[in-house]
C-alpha cells in the first residue's frame, strides 16, 4: 500500500496494492493497522454507497460538528472527479480544493478527514461510489457549498451536469460560515 500527502494538509491517497492472476485480482482495502501507521486512527462506523449516471454532480457536502465525518472514499465501478473543498478557518489553505481522478482501474482511494466539503462528478454511466464514514449521518448537521461556485472556480468535466435540486440552492462560498 502506498500512501501519499497532497498540498492540502491531511488529505492522503492511498494506492493498494493489487495481486493481478489469471482469475482477476485482488487487493485489501482497509487494513486498520496499515490506516493507523499512516495516521489515519480514526474509526469507520458507517458505510455509504451511491449508483450515478455520467454527469451527476454530488456536493459540495459535509457534516458540521459534533457530528464531522472523516471519509475514505472510492470507485467501485466507473470513474469519477473526486473534489474537497478546505472549510477548516484557520487553516493555510482555507478555501482551496483539490481533486483526483478515482476509478476501477486505478483503485485508487482517497482520506477527507474531518473539516473537508467533499463532492464528486461522475465521468461513466453506472459508476459506483463507495464512503467509509467515521461518524453516522445526522440530518441536522448537514450542510453544504454551492457546487458551481465562481469563487471556488472547479472544473467538474462535464458540459451537462446532473445536480440535486438540494445541491443546487447550497450556499456560496462567499456567503459561507465555517463550523470547523
Amino acid at each position: 500500500m502506498e500512501i501519499t500527502t497532497t498540498p492540502l494538509a491531511g488529505l492522503l491517497v492511498i494506492k493498494p496494492k493489487v495481486f493481478y492472476d489469471s482469475r482477476g485480482y485482488f487487493f485489501e482495502p482497509y487494513n486498520k493497522q496499515r490506516f493507523y501507521d499512516a495516521g489515519i486512527t480514526h474509526e469507520f462506523v458507517q458505510d455509504n454507497q451511491s449508483l450515478s449516471q455520467f454527469g451527476a454532480v454530488r456536493g459540495l457536502h459535509y457534516q458540521a460538528p459534533p457530528f464531522e465525518q472523516g471519509k475514505l472514499v472510492r470507485v467501485i465501478k466507473g470513474a469519477v472527479l473526486d473534489v474537497v473543498v478546505d472549510i477548516r478557518k484557520n487553516s493555510a489553505t482555507y478555501g482551496q480544493h483539490y481533486e483526483i481522478e478515482l476509478n476501477e482501474e486505478n483503485m485508487i482511494q482517497f482520506w477527507i478527514p474531518p473539516g473537508f466539503a467533499h463532492g464528486f462528478a461522475t465521468l461513466r454511466d453506472n459508476t459506483i461510489f463507495e464512503y467509509k464514514c467515521t461518524n453516522i449521518y445526522n440530518k441536522e448537521s448537514e450542510g453544504g457549498i454551492l457546487w458551481n461556485d465562481t469563487t471556488l472556480n472547479i472544473n467538474w468535466q462535464t458540459d451537462s451536469p446532473i445536480v440535486s435540486e438540494k445541491d443546487q440552492i447550497l450556499t456560496t462560498f462567499k456567503d459561507f460560515i465555517s463550523p470547523f
